[in-house]
């Protein structure tokens, strides 16, 4: 278990709490960076401190696996700048979505999920349907009416993306978030798109946040890595529901999880079941290059959506483009909810589609020459994938057309290069295609 509290009261704004938060100098050396502790296990006071350390009847650190000063750095500093009571670093972002997943649900009870959803996760889920039978509800569309309209007596939780990887689409988090508690569901969702810099779910009413650190909170594409924000608000008292946070853990002398640690206990049930059985535990260095990341991060999403306006705007009105997904734009889809939820912008991820379809989706890509083609977003370079052929290869034509990631779409993650710089690029690729 970690050393990690309850956040304090917020006292800083969001932009000197992403420096601060989490991380004080080190009181042993007087070191202001956050010391990285690379050491799997923690010396024990004495037998007592041991045993009530895994029995749960104190705090402490024994075995990196489960927790690591810091990764309790990092912990902190998210579920701070997340508005959550207590945070859980985990190996990657679709570890934290499995472990939201496990602890939520058992064998046999479903989840309403949001028909767009990054690719990766998509799989996961039907993995988990045809293997454990924890069964995926695919809402009809992306409004609240849809995600009402899929719940069933067996609903355990909703989960959706603040902003939608990669069409850059933005829920409307209120509303989903009323039908939720109408229900007394959880809602969970993926922030990774946003970050905390542009949306807060929990704000807007979120129960849980995951994030997959690898993308924005990092920031320059050096570390895998996951972490799950619990607000410490939701109501879990349900007895035919949520046992790893209701019912008695006999191997923990009956410790009922809500009863003992009521301010977070999911958070708790995912680090019991999560780090201690399955174990997926975060690596310091990452912990440490994440918090690093963090601190320029109101900096750098501003730029992003800076750029990202610009090079879509560019896209949008050229002849070789069908049509860009970016909410950003004036009159695009969802441009009401992205000017509600995301005055800043609507992150820097988002999709495009060439007019000559698959093969010019191809040759665009490897046309460029300053912006790398990579599978990973979020970072400050600039990257392009194909999506139907890769992050997205698993869903049916269909669902991949819906999903607007068709053969003929190219995702784009703008990063902090001079924008001027990352048209000229483009328009040498698109030039290309005649």
């Amino acid at each position: 278990m970690t050393d990690a509290k309850a956040t304090p009261a917020k006292t800083h704004r969001f932009a000197t709490r992403a420096i601060h938060a989490g991380a004080s100098p080190d009181p042993a050396t007087g070191a202001r960076v956050q010391p990285i502790y690379f050491t799997n296990g923690f010396v024990f006071d004495s037998t007592e401190q041991a045993a009530d350390i895994f029995a749960m009847r104190r705090t402490g650190f024994s075995y990196s696996r489960g927790s690591n000063p810091t990764v309790a750095a990092l912990e902190r500093r998210v579920a701070d700048l997340e508005g959550a009571k207590a945070a859980v670093a985990v190996s990657s972002g679709q570890s934290a979505v499995l472990l939201v997943l496990m602890t939520l649900l058992r064998s046999g009870d479903a989840y309403v999920a949001s028909p767009r959803l990054f690719g990766g996760s998509l799989g996961l889920m039907r993995r988990l349907d045809g293997r454990y039978d924890l069964h995926p509800q695919f809402a009809a569309g992306l409004t609240p009416e849809d995600f009402e309209a899929a719940i069933t007596p067996r609903t355990r939780a909703i989960v959706c993306e603040s902003i939608v990887n990669p069409c850059a689409a933005v829920m409307d988090l209120e509303g989903i978030a009323a039908v939720a508690k109408r229900h007394g569901l959880p809602l969970v969702v993926d922030n990774t798109l946003a970050s905390p810099a542009l949306i807060r779910p929990i704000e807007h009413g979120a129960d849980i946040v995951v994030h997959s650190t690898s993308k924005f909170l990092g920031g320059s594409g050096q570390t895998i890595g996951g972490v799950i924000c619990d607000a410490g608000r939701f109501d879990w008292a349900r007895a035919d529901r949520y046992d790893l946070i209701n019912a008695p853990w006999p191997d923990y002398e009956g410790l009922v999880v809500r009863e003992r640690f009521p301010d977070m206990p999911f958070a708790v049930a995912c680090r019991l079941f999560g780090l201690r059985d399955l174990g997926p535990g975060l690596s310091p260095m990452n912990a440490f290059l994440t918090l690093t990341g963090i601190e320029t991060l109101p900096l750098r999403m501003a730029r992003h959506c800076a750029n990202a306006r610009t090079v879509a705007a560019y896209l949008k009105d050229h002849p070789k483009v069908a049509w860009v997904s970016y909410p950003g734009l004036p009159g695009q889809e969802g441009a009401a909810l992205a000017e509600r939820y995301v005055p800043q912008g609507p992150g820097s991820i988002f999709t495009f589609a060439l007019k000559g379809g698959e093969p010019d989706a191809i040759r665009f890509i490897m046309g460029l020459e300053l912006i790398s083609h990579l599978v990973n977003i979020g970072e400050i370079k600039s990257l392009a994938i194909h999506p139907a052929s890769t992050t997205h290869r698993q869903l049916r034509p269909e669902e991949r057309d819906a999903a607007r990631v068709g053969s003929e779409t190219v995702r784009l993650s703008v990063g902090l290069e001079n924008v001027e710089d990352l048209i000229a690029d483009i328009a040498q690729a698109l030039a290309k295609l005649d």
